[in-house]
This record gives C-alpha cells, structure tokens and sequence, in this order.
C-alpha cells in the first residue's frame, strides 16, 4: 500500500529548546465512484498516519470520489450535513486527537451548480473553517481533452487563513496553486503553513507540479503542504500523485511516488520565521501603478495586427 514514504526531520535537530515541531502527514488517495469504498480507503490511511504521530493529517482535493464526468460529480454531490465522508472525518479527528483537512468534497449549494469544498477540522470534531475553491480550471489539455470545472462548480469568493495551534494555515485548492497573488494575501495575513490539496492532471502535472510548489513555497517563505490524487479514475481520467511537503527554502522535504500512501514530516515552525527574516520579501512588497513608460497606459496591440 506504501509507494514512498520519505518521513524527513526539517529543521528538527538544530531547533532552539522550546520551538514548536509539527508532525504533518500528507494522505496520497486513488478515489473512484464508490464514496463508501473511498471513505473506507482514505480512513485506513489516516490512521496510519495518527498512529505514527501525525498532528496534522491532510488529504487531497476530491479526496472521496473522483470521476472524469462533471455530471457524475454533480449527481454525487450531497448537502453537507448530510455527507458521510464529513462525519466519518469529524469523528476520526475526535477519537485521534489529530487535526484534518478534507482537500475537498463535492458538496450540494443554492444553484445547479456544486461547490469544491475544503474543510479543517479540530480536534474535537468540530468544522474549523471551510473554503469553496475560489479558481475554476477551464482548459484544453495536450491530446484534446477539454476540462470545463466551471460549468459543474461554482467557484468561492473568499480566500481562508484558518486558526490552528501551529498558527494560520492557508486554505487553497489545486487550481488556485497558478495564482501566486492569493498565496500572498495569505503570507502578510500571518500563514506560515500553506495546503494546496489536489488532484492535479499527469499531463499537467509532469510539467509545472513540482516548480509551481517550490515557488509558492520560496516566494512567501512557508511550508507548502500537498496532498494528492494519484493512479487512474474512472472516466479515464489520470491524475498525478506525488504528494509534497516544502519547506520555506523550497526543498523538498518529503514526497510520494505515483501509489496510494502516507508521507510525513517533522517542521521546525521557526524555520519560516528565519527564512522571512534573512531575506524579507514580504515585507518590501510596495503599491505601484502600471505605464506605458511615456507617461501613459500600456495599450496591447490588436492580435490582428500582430
């Protein structure tokens, strides 16, 4: 069951006396269309995961079902009180003691369309925070397929900094990793930890996965959780795995292969703390305004005339 499990120490053994450590575990899933199967699957493997001492427990985005067809995910979809992967999940948290976030459920709204809906949950069972994806991934990959999230999913509104123990975690899903902006709304907001579950496509995947996750994690000098989806799902739909933890420097400090498994790794919180210090990018960024250079606003060429 266990592709690669890297478990890493970042930062553990020279940490200063008293600096939090924070065990997190990244929960790698192969969801189909059988939510009760898939709820089955991703319970054993947190388990594992508690029982190695993980305190955080994420896993990816669709992490209960997953299938090619929008209209598939929509006739699944199921009002939130009501999903049996949120309660199984809200009891697992409870009787672990281990935070959890769902990457994201498929959850019924107001309108025909659904919502892609992360939630945090405390160690009591509680919901601590919930965000609906706020990017729709709307595209035609290599060799023809078009994917059209827009037309199933009704994207957020709000970006989430969530309150944890270990201080704010930031709440994004997949998509949203190509939008730098948002990341950096959550550094200045104080998030020192930033979860990007997904269920990223293996064509997508083999070109911009690993950069694009250093990057945020470099750019906003935080630790960059990544759960993910791996294997081939129904509808032959194929997503990418490799499950990252990232650390400020933008080091790799844990990764899963292409199987289901669980990886884990030891962060030294404090470690951001440094890295926003020694280089305090966040700090410099500074308003501008955008010209042509000659004193007036840049006009883009007509394609036509290009």
């Amino acid at each position: 069951m266990n592709d690669l499990q890297h478990q890493t120490r970042a930062g553990a053994p020279s940490s200063p006396a008293g600096q939090p450590i924070l065990r997190v575990a990244c929960v790698q899933l192969s969801p189909a269309d059988d939510l009760h199967a898939n709820v089955a699957a991703a319970l054993a493997l947190a388990q594992e995961a508690a029982q190695r001492g993980a305190q955080l427990i994420l896993l990816p985005e669709h992490a209960l079902l997953l299938h090619a067809s929008g209209r598939v995910m929509r006739d699944n979809a199921l009002a939130e009180d009501a999903h049996p992967g949120l309660a199984a999940f809200r009891d697992f948290a409870h009787a672990n003691g281990a935070m959890i976030l769902i990457g994201s459920l498929t959850v019924t709204t107001d309108e025909a369309r659904i919502a892609n809906r992360s939630y945090l949950i405390g160690t009591d069972g509680g919901v601590v925070a919930r965000y609906d994806k706020l990017h729709m991934f709307d595209a035609v990959l290599p060799g023809g397929r078009e994917i059209r999230e827009s037309s199933t999913y009704r994207p957020g509104t709000t970006a989430v900094a969530a309150p944890t123990p270990w201080g704010l975690l930031g709440m994004t899903i997949c998509y949203d990793l190509r939008f730098p902006q948002l990341y950096r709304t959550l550094a200045h907001a104080g998030c020192r930890l930033l979860a990007v579950p997904s269920a990223f496509t293996q064509a997508t995947g083999q070109l911009h996965w690993h950069a694009l996750l250093r990057a945020r994690a470099i750019e906003n000098a935080a630790f960059v959780l990544a759960p993910a989806t791996c294997g081939t799902h129904p509808g032959s739909h194929g997503t990418f795995g490799h499950s990252l933890v990232v650390a400020p420097s933008g080091e790799i400090v844990a990764e899963a292969g292409v199987e289901p498994c669980v990886i884990l790794a030891d962060l030294a919180l404090a470690d951001a703390d440094r890295a926003r210090a020694a280089i305090p990018a966040l700090a410099h960024d500074r308003p501008y305004e955008l010209s042509d250079g000659a004193g007036g606003r840049p006009h883009a060429p007509d394609a036509a005339s290009t």
